[in-house]
């Protein structure tokens, strides 16, 4: 009866919800801000370069993310197929995060050292060159459109702004080298940030190319840099072999 009450009273039923959504709200929101305290640190996790971080808007743009995740569950069978269970830390500087809800295709968070740059290059220009059951669409226009980084400073910029320690100045520098070592220090320094992104593709020759830089550079990049930051012999070897 009192269900009844309330289902035909619109203006209480109205009241009501409002108030679950609001309980429901805080319950998710309250936390974010002791987030710090809540994530387990994990040595080896650094802000992403100049040319993974192009790298990685032009996986957003071009939508990688509704039909692939970025997070291993802590289950056996994933376990099994993707390597460690994720771990808040990994996530520490993504902006926004990459999770995923689906999965047509596997997960990347461990994506990053599976496979060669040509291995990858191939398989976005044509998937099924490489798996011929996969229904993933090609991007051969990768290869080919030249990379864009005249925003690259904005875009590190506003990153730090919302956390992620980037360098602009000597004292930043200088904490950064103590936080991620000198060489990763160098690659976070804003001022020198088109240097670093160009520097950081010829050295890695990520879409067979040296002597163009495109997005296919980028990407690839990225994609390498996915998961293997962490040491995770020092985290075990995962929640299904602790609790068994």
């Amino acid at each position: 009866m009192r269900h009844e009450s309330i289902e035909t009273n619109a203006g209480l039923l109205v009241i009501l919800t409002l108030v679950v959504i609001a309980i429901g709200g805080l319950v998710e929101i309250v936390p974010l801000f002791y987030i710090k305290g809540t994530v387990e640190p994990a040595q080896g996790v650094h802000p992403y370069t100049p040319l993974e971080l192009r790298g990685r808007d032009i996986y957003q743009r071009e939508g990688c993310f509704y039909c692939h995740s970025q997070m291993v569950r802590p289950f056996r069978d994933e376990a099994l197929r993707y390597g460690h269970y994720s771990l808040a830390a990994e996530s520490e500087y993504d902006h926004p995060f990459l999770w995923g809800s689906k999965r047509t295709g596997p997960d990347l968070a461990r994506v990053g050292g599976k496979y060669s740059n040509a291995w990858l290059v191939q398989h976005m220009i044509d998937p099924r060159r490489v798996v011929p059951e996969s229904i993933m669409p090609g991007y051969p226009w990768l290869m080919t459109r030249p990379l864009n980084d005249a925003r690259i400073v904005e875009r590190m910029r506003a990153l730090k702004d919302v956390g992620v320690p980037y360098s602009e100045t000597p004292a930043e520098y200088e904490a950064n080298v103590k936080r991620f070592g000198e060489q990763m220090a160098q690659m976070l320094d804003i001022r020198h940030a088109k240097v670093n992104l160009e520097r950081q593709a010829a050295q890695g020759d990520y879409d067979g190319d040296p002597a163009h830089l495109t997005e296919m550079d980028a990407l690839v990049a990225y994609l390498q840099a996915l998961g293997n930051q962490v040491d995770f012999k020092k985290y075990g070897q995962g929640y299904f072999v602790r609790f068994r």
